[in-house]
């Protein structure tokens, strides 16, 4: 097997290199990673936690992610746009969360922004951003996982267009992976060849979140 093909996990079932590099990777790839999220809160916790794991490991954000729903009030957008500088202050003294006041500063900025959009709308311009899956190549390997593309970065361009920050095209395509926008599930990953229940659901929103 060629360096960054499917591996064989403690089951026997080939899933992505990545996955395998902690237990606590297994249940997040097999269960969330490229299934489809919808909802503007979910989809809302997931731009978020994307943003804050700029330059750090995903795992830093996951293992950390109950903290950030509790310290984020479960990402539901019309409460954390009411977050005052009371709330900012208590949030950069969590020790539950990435301590990042650049990035806390965009997540409230970002809610504020977002909770005068009609319901519906940051499903609706994430999602038309999604390509068409019978144009894109299934991975064999690692080194075929892009890290951006096109889609993302025109993505990224209508989230800033529209006021939204911490949004860049390597964050918008992590969260294009991470939503099921896109399958960057490799070619013999049991997430991919297993029937599509095999791999769980994503979490509804927080009035409905994503787990």
């Amino acid at each position: 097997m060629s360096e960054g093909q499917a591996v064989a996990g403690p089951d026997g079932a080939l899933r992505c290199p990545w996955a395998l590099s902690t237990p606590d990777y297994v249940t997040y790839h097999d269960e969330e990673w490229g299934r489809p999220v919808h909802g503007d809160d979910a989809l809302f916790e997931r731009l978020s936690l994307e943003a804050f794991q700029s330059g750090l490991s995903w795992i830093t954000i996951l293992r950390r992610r109950p903290g950030f729903r509790s310290a984020f009030a479960g990402f539901e957008i019309a409460k954390v746009a009411t977050f005052t500088d009371t709330d900012r202050d208590r949030l950069l003294a969590d020790p539950g969360i990435i301590r990042n006041r650049a990035k806390i500063d965009a997540t409230l900025s970002n809610a504020r922004v977002l909770s005068d959009w009609p319901p519906g709308d940051l499903d609706t311009l994430i999602w038309s951003h999604a390509p068409d899956p019978t144009t894109r190549p299934v991975p064999k390997s690692l080194a075929d996982v892009p890290a951006v593309t096109p889609e993302s970065t025109a993505l990224s361009k209508s989230l800033k267009k529209r006021g939204l920050r911490f949004v860049g095209p390597t964050t918008a395509y992590a969260l294009m992976q991470a939503c099921g926008l896109v399958d960057d599930h490799l070619e013999s990953c049991v997430a991919r060849i297993a029937p599509s229940g095999a791999r769980g659901t994503a979490r509804p929103a927080p009035t409905d979140p994503h787990t």
